[in-house]
């Protein structure tokens, strides 16, 4: 029985591996700094807020298990580059899981008030669209939906609202990461409106890059590889029912035969 049990792990990991993406997940890291980021397109239906329809949804991650003690230990902004239909900000909000650090939580976990969206822009490696907490000389005032500022100012410039580390200890660092700005530790997930019905491969999103602290100088980080393909977590599972069954089958098939 321990034969059938390896025989339907190692024929289920090949497969896997073959399985259509449904999103483009893209990472990078640089000594203590690490982040995520995932694109995939999802129907939204019955939101108050936003017309129903498909929207380019947009996961931003702060991957680093290290502690925050700088400014430049922030992940504020993630750029982009990418063909395809004109994208308008939807909503902003914290990923499941993450929370504010320094200020009191929004009514539904909504950071739209702190973050913008803008294309075309000209931004690190050529990019030409961003996601950012912070202005860097490109974003002007927030614009995903609710808009209500949570921390002055009202235009995006500073800090405030910006991605610390799942590692991050709060109470160590210097004044900016420690109490003076509003952080969210792990995740925000955005909203893009306008996709229609464009496919995430015709959209042809590229030269990822993630930025920290508030300034173009200070650490910004291309990802390494062309963007990975993330299965769907149903596809798996049923592909993986079927073929274990199958699986086994066979080898029962074999194991009479040859008797």
């Amino acid at each position: 029985m321990a034969r059938i049990r390896k025989s339907i792990i190692l024929a289920g990991a090949a497969i896997f591996l073959a399985i259509p993406a449904s999103a483009l997940s893209f990472d990078a890291s640089s000594g203590n700094l690490a982040a995520n980021v995932t694109f995939s397109i999802v129907a939204i239906s019955g939101d108050a807020n936003l017309a129903n329809g498909n929207y380019l949804q947009v996961i931003l991650t702060n991957t680093s298990t290290a502690d925050v003690l700088v400014p430049a230990d922030v992940l504020t902004a993630v750029f982009f580059s990418y063909d395809g239909p004109a994208l308008t900000p939807g909503s902003a909000y914290l990923t499941v899981g993450s929370l504010v650090l320094f200020d009191s939580a929004p009514p539904d976990g909504n950071v739209g008030g702190e973050w913008a969206y803008v294309k075309p822009l000209s931004g690190p490696n050529g990019s030409n669209a961003g996601i950012s907490s912070s202005g860097f000389g490109l974003f002007g005032d927030a614009n995903f939906y609710n808009f209500n500022n949570l921390q002055d100012p009202d235009a995006l410039d500073g800090l405030q609202y910006g991605i610390t580390s799942a590692g991050d200890l709060s109470g160590t660092g210097n004044a900016p990461v420690t109490g003076a700005n509003a952080l969210i530790q792990n995740s925000v997930t955005f909203l893009l409106g306008g996709v229609g019905d464009t496919s995430l491969a015709n959209l042809h999103i590229w030269n990822v890059s993630f930025q920290y602290g508030t300034d173009l100088t200070e650490p910004n980080i291309p990802s390494d590889d062309p963007g990975q393909p993330v299965p769907e977590p149903a596809t798996w599972t049923l592909m993986g029912i079927g073929l274990a069954a199958f699986t086994v089958r066979e080898i029962r098939r074999k194991a009479k035969n040859a008797s």
